[in-house]
């Protein structure tokens, strides 16, 4: 893929949508390209992360563990998906597994990279503090709806 194609796939992750293409071409220039064949793990729950992947082509199935069992599939990643954001500013574990389902591809954006981006451009961390706060906020909205099962 050329770098036009990996800009135009990053202006479609809601991530990036208020990100210039200027900006796009920095990230999609600084990144990194990854192929996985079908079964091949792309990370493993509770494990360091440093990056976050986009996948660019193929399909992921997501699981996490369970106490009392085999790991639960939780979802899939399509070409778009975001997966791992929050490793792009600070350090944090996986809450999934990840595992290709067919032949895939995947552009890696490391930590570093992204801290660069957010230094020089500061408005860049703005569009990153309103996603985490609405993402917090669909959390939080869906505890409160669970919350009610555990009250007498």
């Amino acid at each position: 893929m050329s770098l036009n194609d990996d800009i135009a796939l990053l202006s479609t992750v809601p991530l990036f949508h208020e990100i210039g293409e200027d900006k796009l071409r920095l990230i999609a220039f600084g990144a990194e390209r990854r192929k996985l064949q079908p079964g091949q793990m792309l990370f493993r729950e509770k494990t360091p992360a440093d990056c976050a992947f986009v996948v660019a082509s193929g399909k992921f199935e997501l699981t996490r563990a369970d106490r009392n069992g085999p790991p639960q599939t939780i979802g899939a990643a399509g070409r778009g998906t975001l997966l791992g954001e929050l490793a792009m500013v600070t350090a944090v574990s996986r809450s999934m597994t990840a595992i290709a389902l067919d032949n895939a591809e995947v552009i890696r954006i490391n930590r570093p990279l992204f801290r660069r981006m957010l230094e020089e451009y500061p408005e860049i961390a703005g569009i990153v503090r309103e996603r985490i706060a609405a993402n917090l906020a669909e959390i939080n909205a869906g505890l409160g709806k669970i919350a009610g099962r555990f009250a007498d």
